[in-house]
């Protein structure tokens, strides 16, 4: 499922808008972009935990000269489903 799908579920499932289905669910991808830019976890029970994973610097090898180089610390998002999803998925 992609974003348009979603827009498309959410306004036959509803029965409003497309216009409205796509500023509700642009609303909580920015609202969870945010949450996880200020450096807080996000936790829909029943469904997943979302929250950022820090990565120290490092240094790496180029695969084409073999050269060393400094590869900088990052932060990513971290994605972990819940039980509950986790059993649904695997029936």
């Amino acid at each position: 499922m992609n974003k348009g799908q979603l827009i498309d579920m959410l306004t036959n499932s509803l029965g409003i808008t497309k216009t409205d289905s796509k500023a509700c669910v642009q609303s909580v991808f920015d609202a969870m972009t945010a949450a996880l830019a200020k450096g807080d976890r996000i936790e829909i029970r029943g469904f997943a935990t979302f929250k950022l994973k820090e990565y120290s610097p490092y240094t790496g090898r180029n695969p084409k000269s073999g050269e060393l180089i400094g590869v900088d610390g990052k932060r990513l998002p971290y994605f972990k489903m819940c039980k509950e999803l986790k059993k649904r998925v695997n029936k």
